[in-house]
């Protein structure tokens, strides 16, 4: 039996180097076979405080592959959020009618005090500018499909570092496969120091720049980000650094052969639509590949795998 079962996914930490080998390989078997009817009579809580097309459903779609049964909401505006009702409470009001409780919040560390009350296993669908596990595994998935390994690649990550949490848990987890780091940011939106820390303590590189161009050429993996505007306290300074990236098609010409552009989506124009006939595209297989993790997620942490 898994040493993940009943367990929560909060960050990516909370997983070791064999734990998400374990997960990706479950993933792989997904992959191959996806319809499989061992979710038949378990009910899943998908509770969203805050908007979602890919994540929510991907997990809606995980769960209704394997057979099982979902409820929750979209949307704080449609609970009992709306009239005052506190996380904890919600959360041990859902808990009594699901087996597991899938939850976005935009409250950075809410995943961790939800995964404290609740008496049913929580994952965490990110939370606020903290964490994102669930991306993280999927964008794991899709670097070793693409580049047949996780092991010492070269990845070059575009955007907003700051406030993107899909790049901190990722940065984390790569850190266990010696990965080389390449940070492409304005000044005002630089990977936290927290992180950089991280890669230091893991006694791997990381090399910091301005300008996209610079990283093309080196890297294995090119992980565009949107720039936040949600996250941003002063809407000025989102203005200022809005359209500080923007790939081309034209702009792919020097990358390596192996070379893939990812993304966690939604884009807004940090890609241009050319770019999407490059076979070195990989953002929408890479949103697919996320049904399989989730899938390979939900069968661990209910012990079904």
């Amino acid at each position: 039996m898994s040493k993940l079962k009943g367990k929560s996914l909060v960050s990516i930490t909370d997983y070791s180097k064999d734990d998400i080998l374990r997960i990706l390989d479950t993933a792989e078997e997904f992959e191959a076979n996806q319809r499989q009817n061992i979710l038949n009579g378990y009910v899943i809580a998908s509770l969203f405080f805050e908007p979602s097309t890919r994540t929510r459903l991907s997990f809606e779609s995980a769960v209704q592959y394997l057979g099982g049964s979902i409820i929750g909401f979209a949307s704080a505006d449609t609970s009992s959020v709306k009239k005052g009702e506190t996380l904890k409470d919600t959360i041990l009001t859902v808990s009594n009618y699901s087996d597991l409780i899938i939850m976005r919040n935009p409250m950075d560390g809410s995943a961790r005090y939800a995964s404290e009350v609740s008496p049913v296993p929580i994952i965490n669908a990110g939370d606020g500018a903290n964490q994102h596990p669930t991306q993280c595994l999927l964008d794991l998935y899709s670097i070793r499909k693409t580049q047949s390994t996780l092991d010492n690649i070269d990845i070059a990550m575009i955007g907003d570092l700051k406030y993107g949490r899909t790049v901190h848990s990722l940065v984390q987890a790569l850190s266990l496969f010696g990965a080389k780091f390449h940070f492409v940011s304005p000044d005002s939106l630089k990977m936290p120091s927290s992180v950089k820390t991280w890669v230091k303590n893991a006694g791997l590189e990381y090399h910091q720049y301005t300008e996209l161009t610079d990283v093309i050429p080196i890297a294995d993996i090119l992980y565009m980000t949107r720039i936040q505007g949600e996250r941003f306290p002063d809407p000025l300074e989102y203005e200022k650094v809005k359209n500080s990236y923007i790939l081309e098609n034209a702009m792919l010409e020097n990358s390596k052969d192996n070379m893939k552009v990812l993304h966690p989506l939604p884009r807004v124009n940090e890609i241009t639509e050319d770019v999407d006939d490059n076979p070195k595209a990989y953002y929408f297989q890479q949103a697919k590949n996320g049904v399989y993790i989730r899938q390979a997620l939900i069968a661990t942490i209910l012990g079904l795998k």
